[in-house]
């Protein structure tokens, strides 16, 4: 089915629309811009929990300018699929830097778009890497957070039939052999623990771009970046709330995007202090590249530092106050 220009005019296409739409806002500084391009009851699922209001996007996005002056991003990527013939869910990894010192980190927004307007949007963002950078203390900073919680769609069951429908809603059956690729390493390697069977998805040359700006190479090195997860969360698994596929020579080909939503408790490794025995709800997006029908690099991000202040939370280590969901 052909998109209509509605969904993404006077753009060229959705990639264009995503790009040039961030950068008004982020780079240009046109915060008012939101009003026109967010519904008025536009929702937001961050790190914290949900925003349900235009408003507080408004007030979060100014104050994300306004701490961080010296930072500007560009895309790294846009993953972007069709909701019908007027709408489409886009993927959006951005690479932020700070101009005069040279660090950087990622974010990656997917953003469901109806005629041209924000109606519902997954951002997660690596706070990790820039409070590593800066030395900072990851508990401290985590306490001075307050993790809100989510409504709306996040608290619903996950999608029976992800391929057919997620989150955001029915989808297109485009490239459905990868996106059963990406799902079957989903339910084999992360939730069945059979780390052997990296290499059955994976080329023996992979990359995994992963919070704390870390690197990762190999199927050995993958297979410790998720232990190193998953220790503390030992029972934990990972539900897929969405996907979408995309084919573009100028990101590399064939990506497939996954939103997905850990819940585990936290009864393993004290990596994030003392132990709650209590579950976590966190939101977290894998961007996926193919090649030769071989999976060859992943993007896995989710906020580290607010996964820390939803366990501080539940510890009682923080008082409850206002936090920039956005």
């Amino acid at each position: 089915m052909a998109l209509d220009p509605v969904a993404y005019k006077p753009y060229a296409d959705p990639d264009d629309f995503i790009r040039e739409v961030t950068d008004l806002i982020w780079v240009d500084r046109a915060i008012s811009f939101i009003r026109e391009n967010y519904e008025p009851d536009s929702i937001v699922h961050g790190p914290y929990g949900t925003a349900t209001t235009r408003d507080e996007v408004i007030e979060g996005t100014l104050m994300r300018i306004a701490a961080t002056p010296d930072r500007t991003g560009q895309a790294e990527d846009v993953v972007w699929e069709a909701r019908g013939d007027d709408a489409f869910l886009s993927s959006h990894l951005v690479l932020s830097g700070d101009l005069l010192t040279g660090q950087h980190s990622r974010t990656i927004a997917n953003c469901l778009y109806r005629r041209g307007r924000m109606v519902e949007e997954w951002v997660v963002r690596d706070t990790l890497a820039g409070a590593l950078t800066l030395g900072l203390d990851l508990d401290a900073e985590a306490r001075a957070q307050a993790f809100r919680g989510y409504t709306g769609s996040w608290t619903r069951p996950a999608p029976v039939d992800v391929i057919a429908a997620g989150d955001s809603g029915p989808r297109p059956d485009e490239h459905r052999s990868e996106v059963e690729r990406v799902l079957e390493l989903i339910e084999t390697v992360w939730n069945g623990r059979d780390l052997q069977k990296v290499e059955t998805f994976f080329a023996r040359d992979l990359v995994l771009l992963t919070v704390g700006n870390r690197v990762v190479i190999r199927p050995e090195g993958y297979r410790r970046a998720l232990l190193r997860f998953l220790e503390s969360f030992p029972a934990g698994r990972f539900e897929v709330r969405d996907v979408q596929t995309n084919y573009a020579v100028r990101y590399g080909g064939l990506r497939v995007a996954v939103t997905w939503k850990f819940v585990g408790d936290y009864t393993g490794v004290t990596s994030y202090g003392p132990r709650t025995g209590k579950p976590v709800d966190l939101l977290g997006i894998s961007q996926f590249t193919f090649h030769q029908g071989s999976l060859v690099k992943e993007v896995r991000l989710w906020d580290d530092i607010a996964l820390r202040a939803q366990i501080a939370g539940v510890r009682g280590d923080v008082e409850p106050g206002p936090t920039n969901i956005y």
